[in-house]
Protein backbone atom coordinates (compact mmCIF):
# COMPACT_ATOMS: atom_id res chain seq x y z
CA UNK A 1 0.00 0.00 0.00
CA UNK A 2 1.69 3.56 -1.33
CA UNK A 3 0.25 5.32 2.03
CA UNK A 4 1.46 2.69 4.05
CA UNK A 5 5.11 2.77 2.65
CA UNK A 6 4.87 6.98 2.25
CA UNK A 7 4.21 7.27 5.85
CA UNK A 8 6.37 4.81 7.35
CA UNK A 9 9.06 6.85 5.09
CA UNK A 10 8.52 10.17 7.02
CA UNK A 11 8.09 8.03 10.62
CA UNK A 12 11.65 6.80 9.93
CA UNK A 13 13.12 10.56 8.74
CA UNK A 14 11.85 12.25 11.84
CA UNK A 15 12.70 9.05 14.49
CA UNK A 16 16.38 8.72 13.40
CA UNK A 17 17.04 12.66 12.90
CA UNK A 18 15.06 13.13 16.45
CA UNK A 19 17.82 10.14 17.78
CA UNK A 20 20.95 11.95 16.34
CA UNK A 21 20.07 15.37 17.72
CA UNK A 22 18.84 13.78 21.27
CA UNK A 23 23.16 12.16 21.10
CA UNK A 24 23.47 16.39 22.04
CA UNK A 25 22.01 16.23 25.64
CA UNK A 26 24.68 16.42 28.16
CA UNK A 27 26.97 17.32 25.14
CA UNK A 28 25.67 20.87 23.64
CA UNK A 29 28.67 23.69 23.33
CA UNK A 30 26.31 25.79 25.94
CA UNK A 31 23.44 25.17 29.02
CA UNK A 32 20.80 26.54 26.29
CA UNK A 33 21.82 24.64 23.20
CA UNK A 34 21.68 21.16 25.76
CA UNK A 35 17.83 22.57 26.46
CA UNK A 36 17.32 23.65 23.27
CA UNK A 37 18.37 20.66 20.95
CA UNK A 38 16.63 17.45 22.63
CA UNK A 39 13.28 19.88 22.49
CA UNK A 40 13.86 19.92 18.85
CA UNK A 41 14.54 16.09 18.96
CA UNK A 42 11.33 15.44 21.11
CA UNK A 43 9.49 17.16 18.20
CA UNK A 44 10.31 14.77 15.36
CA UNK A 45 10.32 11.97 18.08
CA UNK A 46 6.75 13.26 18.68
CA UNK A 47 5.86 13.17 14.77
CA UNK A 48 7.65 10.13 14.34
CA UNK A 49 5.54 8.74 16.80
CA UNK A 50 2.27 9.53 15.62
CA UNK A 51 3.16 8.68 11.86
CA UNK A 52 4.23 5.25 12.83
CA UNK A 53 0.92 4.74 15.12
CA UNK A 54 -0.55 5.71 11.88
CA UNK A 55 1.34 3.39 9.48
CA UNK A 56 0.35 0.42 11.55
CA UNK A 57 -2.97 1.24 11.99
CA UNK A 58 -3.08 1.32 7.71
CA UNK A 59 -0.98 -2.04 7.50
CA UNK A 60 -3.60 -3.62 9.98
CA UNK A 61 -1.19 -6.20 11.10
CA UNK A 62 -1.02 -5.91 14.80
CA UNK A 63 1.65 -3.76 14.83
CA UNK A 64 2.45 -1.33 17.52
CA UNK A 65 4.78 2.13 16.74
CA UNK A 66 6.95 0.63 19.22
CA UNK A 67 7.13 -2.39 16.93
CA UNK A 68 7.61 -0.21 13.62
CA UNK A 69 10.40 1.43 15.74
CA UNK A 70 12.35 -1.13 17.62
CA UNK A 71 12.12 -4.69 15.51
CA UNK A 72 12.79 -3.74 12.09
CA UNK A 73 16.72 -4.02 11.00
CA UNK A 74 18.65 -1.38 8.86
CA UNK A 75 17.78 -2.72 5.45
CA UNK A 76 13.80 -2.27 6.22
CA UNK A 77 14.32 1.08 7.19
CA UNK A 78 13.07 3.95 4.68
CA UNK A 79 14.92 7.20 6.09
CA UNK A 80 16.79 9.71 4.25
CA UNK A 81 21.01 9.41 4.39
CA UNK A 82 21.25 12.83 5.67
CA UNK A 83 18.84 11.86 8.59
CA UNK A 84 21.72 9.42 9.45
CA UNK A 85 24.48 11.33 8.95
CA UNK A 86 26.68 11.58 12.13
CA UNK A 87 26.99 14.67 14.06
CA UNK A 88 30.42 14.92 13.76
CA UNK A 89 30.38 18.54 14.73
CA UNK A 90 28.29 21.41 15.87
CA UNK A 91 28.05 22.70 12.70
CA UNK A 92 27.21 19.87 10.70
CA UNK A 93 24.52 19.03 13.33
CA UNK A 94 23.13 22.82 12.53
CA UNK A 95 23.26 22.27 8.84
CA UNK A 96 21.45 18.98 8.87
CA UNK A 97 18.47 20.37 10.78
CA UNK A 98 18.54 23.45 8.57
CA UNK A 99 18.33 21.07 5.60
CA UNK A 100 15.53 18.90 6.54
CA UNK A 101 13.52 21.94 8.54
CA UNK A 102 13.83 24.08 5.02
CA UNK A 103 12.08 20.90 3.50
CA UNK A 104 9.58 19.71 6.05
CA UNK A 105 8.03 23.51 6.77
CA UNK A 106 6.66 23.58 3.26
CA UNK A 107 5.93 19.91 2.70
CA UNK A 108 3.69 20.47 5.69
CA UNK A 109 2.22 23.42 4.71
CA UNK A 110 1.48 21.41 1.42
CA UNK A 111 0.22 18.22 3.27
CA UNK A 112 -2.05 20.41 5.40
CA UNK A 113 -4.71 21.05 2.62
CA UNK A 114 -4.79 17.60 2.13
CA UNK A 115 -7.49 14.76 2.15
CA UNK A 116 -6.08 12.68 4.89
CA UNK A 117 -7.20 13.48 8.71
CA UNK A 118 -4.37 12.01 10.36
CA UNK A 119 -1.84 13.69 7.79
CA UNK A 120 -3.68 17.01 7.96
CA UNK A 121 -3.61 16.50 11.75
CA UNK A 122 0.05 15.78 11.89
CA UNK A 123 0.85 18.37 9.41
CA UNK A 124 -0.75 21.70 11.79
CA UNK A 125 1.68 20.67 14.49
CA UNK A 126 4.45 20.03 12.52
CA UNK A 127 4.54 23.01 10.56
CA UNK A 128 4.97 25.51 13.95
CA UNK A 129 7.94 23.20 14.89
CA UNK A 130 9.94 23.51 11.57
CA UNK A 131 9.32 26.88 11.41
CA UNK A 132 11.38 27.30 14.98
CA UNK A 133 13.87 24.59 13.90
CA UNK A 134 14.62 26.74 10.52
CA UNK A 135 14.70 29.83 12.70
CA UNK A 136 16.92 28.29 15.36
CA UNK A 137 19.01 26.44 12.90
CA UNK A 138 19.29 29.14 10.38
CA UNK A 139 20.79 31.34 13.30
CA UNK A 140 23.77 29.13 13.82
CA UNK A 141 24.58 28.90 10.61
CA UNK A 142 25.19 31.86 10.07
CA UNK A 143 26.37 32.84 13.01
CA UNK A 144 29.19 30.15 12.74
CA UNK A 145 29.45 31.05 9.05
CA UNK A 146 30.33 34.23 9.45
CA UNK A 147 32.30 33.92 12.61
CA UNK A 148 35.68 33.65 13.44
CA UNK A 149 38.25 32.07 10.73
CA UNK A 150 37.69 28.67 12.60
CA UNK A 151 33.59 28.31 12.70
CA UNK A 152 33.47 29.45 8.96
CA UNK A 153 36.06 26.52 8.17
CA UNK A 154 34.22 24.32 10.11
CA UNK A 155 30.86 25.78 8.14
CA UNK A 156 32.23 25.14 4.94
CA UNK A 157 33.76 21.81 5.33
CA UNK A 158 29.76 20.77 6.94
CA UNK A 159 28.14 22.35 4.02
CA UNK A 160 30.38 20.24 1.49
CA UNK A 161 29.97 17.10 3.89
CA UNK A 162 26.05 17.52 3.41
CA UNK A 163 25.07 18.69 0.62
CA UNK A 164 25.48 15.54 -1.62
CA UNK A 165 22.63 13.90 0.48
CA UNK A 166 19.83 17.17 -0.30
CA UNK A 167 19.02 15.57 -3.86
CA UNK A 168 17.42 12.77 -2.14
CA UNK A 169 14.84 15.34 -0.27
CA UNK A 170 12.82 15.42 -3.53
CA UNK A 171 12.97 12.16 -4.61
CA UNK A 172 9.37 10.86 -4.88
CA UNK A 173 9.93 7.66 -2.89
CA UNK A 174 6.77 5.81 -2.27
CA UNK A 175 4.77 8.96 -1.81
CA UNK A 176 4.44 9.08 -5.65
CA UNK A 177 0.85 9.36 -6.64
CA UNK A 178 -0.32 9.34 -3.50
CA UNK A 179 -2.80 12.31 -3.42
CA UNK A 180 -2.52 12.80 0.55
CA UNK A 181 1.06 13.88 0.47
CA UNK A 182 2.32 16.57 -1.62
CA UNK A 183 4.63 16.27 -4.05
CA UNK A 184 8.63 16.14 -3.13
CA UNK A 185 9.65 17.37 -6.21
CA UNK A 186 7.23 20.58 -6.18
CA UNK A 187 8.92 21.29 -2.82
CA UNK A 188 12.34 22.31 -3.84
CA UNK A 189 12.00 25.79 -5.12
CA UNK A 190 10.77 26.96 -1.74
CA UNK A 191 13.69 25.02 -0.07
CA UNK A 192 16.19 26.95 -2.35
CA UNK A 193 14.91 30.04 -1.58
CA UNK A 194 14.82 29.31 2.28
CA UNK A 195 18.75 27.68 1.93
CA UNK A 196 19.62 30.73 -0.18
CA UNK A 197 18.80 33.06 1.97
CA UNK A 198 20.42 31.70 4.94
CA UNK A 199 23.55 31.42 2.96
CA UNK A 200 23.83 34.57 1.91
CA UNK A 201 23.97 35.79 5.01
CA UNK A 202 26.52 32.92 6.16
CA UNK A 203 28.77 33.76 3.54
CA UNK A 204 28.31 30.08 2.31
CA UNK A 205 27.62 29.30 -1.55
CA UNK A 206 25.14 26.30 -1.76
CA UNK A 207 27.30 23.97 -4.14
CA UNK A 208 25.68 21.78 -7.76
CA UNK A 209 26.28 18.27 -7.10
CA UNK A 210 26.58 16.48 -10.40
CA UNK A 211 26.10 13.20 -7.95
CA UNK A 212 24.26 13.21 -5.35
CA UNK A 213 24.30 10.60 -2.77
CA UNK A 214 20.97 8.82 -2.35
CA UNK A 215 19.53 5.28 -1.73
CA UNK A 216 18.25 5.31 1.59
CA UNK A 217 14.62 5.08 0.60
CA UNK A 218 15.35 1.89 -1.07
CA UNK A 219 16.94 0.11 2.85
CA UNK A 220 20.32 1.03 1.19
CA UNK A 221 22.02 2.84 4.54
CA UNK A 222 25.94 3.19 5.37
CA UNK A 223 27.21 1.77 8.78
CA UNK A 224 26.56 4.47 11.12
CA UNK A 225 22.64 3.67 10.66
CA UNK A 226 23.29 0.24 11.93
CA UNK A 227 25.37 1.89 15.25
CA UNK A 228 22.42 4.32 15.84
CA UNK A 229 19.46 1.28 15.23
CA UNK A 230 21.90 -0.83 18.09
CA UNK A 231 21.87 1.37 20.45
CA UNK A 232 18.11 2.99 20.35
CA UNK A 233 16.94 -0.70 19.75
CA UNK A 234 18.46 -2.41 22.82
CA UNK A 235 16.60 -1.62 25.52
CA UNK A 236 13.12 -2.97 23.46
CA UNK A 237 15.28 -5.83 22.08
CA UNK A 238 16.10 -7.48 25.05
CA UNK A 239 12.71 -6.88 26.96
CA UNK A 240 9.98 -6.85 23.75
CA UNK A 241 7.08 -5.90 24.96
CA UNK A 242 7.76 -4.57 28.40
CA UNK A 243 5.66 -2.18 29.79
CA UNK A 244 5.97 0.73 32.38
Amino acid sequence: MALFDAVLELADDHLVLGHRLSEWCGHAPMLEEDLAMPNMALDLIGTARTLYDYAATLEGQGRTEDDMAYLRGEREYRNLLLCERPNEDFAQTMLRQLYFAAFMHPYWQAAAGGGDEVIRGVAGKAVKEMAYHIRHAGEWVIRLGDGTEESARRMKDAVEALHLYTGELFEEGAAEGVDALPSRAAIKPAWEATIDHIFGQALLSRPVVQYPQTGGRRGLHGESLGHLLAEMQSVYRAHPGATW
